[in-house]
């Protein structure tokens, strides 16, 4: 219960009565982006407090003047220690912290995609029961295509997350709650309604509130910033960005601050993420430190200082820090003391003009490369973007268990080569394991560098037994088949296999030659075509044979030559028809035989010999008709079908 008159600190546990503890002292510390520390010694009169009748509830520190409560800090308990037993009280202490603080006792690894800092902060917050929270921003945060929690506890990702973005947070105390609030701009931060003098002589808060021992200080730090950063989306765009820091006068202006990455991938928000890193490493360029008995001051909020001998502190300063102490020693009868009740602080402060911004953490390094699956959604086997990149399945994702499209961004896949619409592409299919390295070891940046087989994706060829091959072979996509080009290292079974699902086309610009050193077959089951634009050679060593169990249709549209140094013999059990549109000249150096059954007429440089049964001249008989084969323009259609290297090349004319 609170006293009608001086000093009196309250503590009060939800579950308890609210006489259950007395306050003997305490101490907190309270600083901007980061959960504030309160701890209380306490005394009871009843013994049998369990620590776990008290841990983790929520817990309620009040200070009051004059009956009046002028200050109080809501948190939870996370320590609660049991002491000895004296007379008539047992003591106890406890540890207060905001509910924030919960977030440091959950470790996780998870993605999020397409949403803002704030969000994601929020989500996490929320889902840890944390309701009472707010943002104060000037300027909305920009969606982000992908973020990873990697291995972090939920209060390091949130705290990190939001230096990224300039956000700092401090804590708004009431009886019931306390809010988180999350700002951007320290000039928006809430004013302290009472003005603090500057009084160096008062000693107790019979006088009234007073700052003492109230000093500035001045620390060379970093003049400007650069930061620079790439995106494979803008390779030529240097995404380079500087901000120069304001008020140094007192220092050298050469204290230039770069790093890459810069943590950014888009230029809109290089110069802003620059300006927030230079903001965090001055932010102690310029500072005042000072001790008060007002127990109102809290950091992030704001107090106007009065009557300072120096009119440089006669202004207003924004708190980013302030330690709390507290005694109570009368509140132990047993005790035996006269103390009085007493309550002082010490603050740090900034200029109000001026900007304070948290030191970004870390992020989390990825040890190495990781394993994770492609994934796509359900229907497809291969899904990429226009860049060639897929979407994955990590392990480690809790969240995702649905394995599809949703599982991660769209991550690059590393290739053989790469250049200028030359190179080699071969995109990883769903259900493919892969391998997943990560830029600068950063969670945010994966990047595909390799490719593995497991006990469901096997090699083409069993091993060991196939050791000697190394083969690329392809998967009819939607279909049955695949496309091949195999090696065979073994000894004396070397070989180049290459197998076509379908179609196989080879364009040669220039020139081809082929060397087969030993036997060559072809086996063609369908049809052939061969266009020659110019010349053709052949030359056969040995033997030729050659079978047409068909027609046999010849087209020869200049002149014709044949030579023989040896016998040629034909044997047509059909009839032979020939058809000259000009001369015709049979010549033999010994002699010229037409022979039909008996007869026969025999030309020689000797004279001309006929026999037959009958020799009929101008009479009897009559001639024979003449069987000419299909039309040869059918060969000027067939040359142009069906092969991609005669279309521009007809027959007649000139070949393009």
């Amino acid at each position: 219960m609170a006293i009608n008159t001086g000093l009196q600190f309250t503590f009060q546990v939800d579950g308890l009565a609210d006489d259950t503890f007395s306050v003997l002292e305490f101490s907190g510390m309270e600083t901007l982006s980061s959960p504030f520390h309160f701890h209380l010694k306490l005394a009871s009169r009843l013994e049998d407090i369990v620590p776990t009748q008290t841990v983790d509830r929520f817990g309620i520190l009040r200070i009051w003047i004059n009956g009046k409560m002028v200050q109080v800090r809501h948190g939870i308990i996370s320590e609660f220690r049991q002491g000895d037993t004296g007379h008539h009280h047992t003591m106890y202490e406890v540890t207060l912290v905001p509910s924030i603080a919960r977030l440091a006792l959950r470790q996780n690894t998870r993605m999020f995609q397409q949403q803002p800092a704030q969000e994601i902060i929020q989500l996490i917050l929320q889902e840890m029961g944390i309701q009472e929270l707010a943002f104060g921003l000037t300027k909305e945060p920009k969606v982000r295509d992908y973020c990873v929690q990697y291995r972090e506890s939920d209060l390091e990702f949130v705290q990190r997350l939001a230096a990224e973005e300039g956000m700092y947070y401090y804590f708004e105390h009431s009886e019931s709650s306390h809010i988180i609030i999350f700002s951007d701009d320290t000039k928006q931060a809430p004013m302290l309604p009472n003005e603090l003098e500057y009084n160096t002589q008062s000693g107790g808060m019979s006088t009234g509130a007073f700052v003492r021992g109230f000093t500035q200080q001045a620390k060379i730090c970093s003049s400007s910033a650069e930061l620079k950063d790439y995106s494979f989306l803008n390779p030529r765009n240097s995404l380079q960005h500087d901000f120069f820091g304001s008020e140094l006068d007192f220092q050298r202006s050469t204290y230039e601050h770069y790093d890459y990455p810069g943590r950014f991938k888009e230029d809109s928000l290089g110069q802003k993420f620059t300006q927030f890193r230079l903001e965090s490493l001055r932010s102690e360029a310029l500072t005042a430190k000072g001790l008060s008995n007002y127990p109102e001051l809290i950091s992030g909020f704001k107090f106007s200082l009065k009557e300072h001998p120096s009119d440089s502190c006669n202004r207003d300063w924004f708190t980013i820090g302030v330690s709390h102490f507290g005694t109570q020693p009368q509140a132990l009868e047993e005790a035996g003391t006269s103390g009085s009740t007493t309550y002082n602080n010490e603050f740090v402060v900034i200029p109000d003009h001026r900007q304070w911004k948290p030191t970004p953490n870390p992020k989390p390094r990825v040890d190495g490369p990781q394993i994770a699956t492609v994934v796509g959604p359900e229907g497809e086997e291969i899904f990429c973007d226009e860049h060639g990149r897929v979407k994955v399945y990590f392990p480690w994702d809790r969240y995702n268990t649905n394995s599809d499209e949703t599982c991660s961004c769209w991550i690059r896949v590393s290739q053989g080569w790469a250049g200028g619409q030359y190179g080699i592409v071969a995109i990883p299919r769903i259900g493919h394991e892969v391998i997943v390295s990560f830029l600068e070891g950063d969670p945010d940046q994966p990047i595909i560098t390799g490719r593995t087989y497991h006990a469901r994706n096997k090699s083409p060829y069993p091993l060991p037994a196939h050791k000697t091959m190394t083969v690329l072979r392809t998967d009819t996509h939607k279909g049955e088949g695949f496309n091949e080009l195999r090696f065979e290292d073994e000894a004396d079974k070397e070989e180049i296999f290459i197998h076509a699902q379908k179609n196989m086309d080879i364009k040669v610009l220039n020139s081809k030659n082929e060397r087969v050193d030993f036997d060559r077959s072809t086996s063609v089951g369908n049809n052939e075509n061969l266009v020659v634009a110019k010349d053709r050679k052949v030359t056969v060593d040995g033997k030729q044979d050659h079978k047409t169990t068909g027609n046999y249709i010849e087209l020869i549209e200049g002149d014709s030559g044949l030579t023989v140094k040896g016998d040629k013999s034909q044997h047509i059990k059909g009839a032979l028809g020939v058809k000259i549109d000009g001369e015709m000249t049979f010549q033999s150096d010994t002699k010229i035989t037409l022979k039909v059954g008996g007869s026969f007429v025999v030309i020689h440089p000797g004279g001309v010999d006929i026999k037959g049964a009958a020799i009929n001249l101008n009479s009897g008989g009559g001639a024979g008709s003449l069987a000419l084969p299909a039309n040869p323009e059918i060969l000027k259609s067939a040359a142009g079908e069906g092969s991609m290297f005669v279309k521009h090349c007809p027959l007649e004319g000139d070949c393009e």
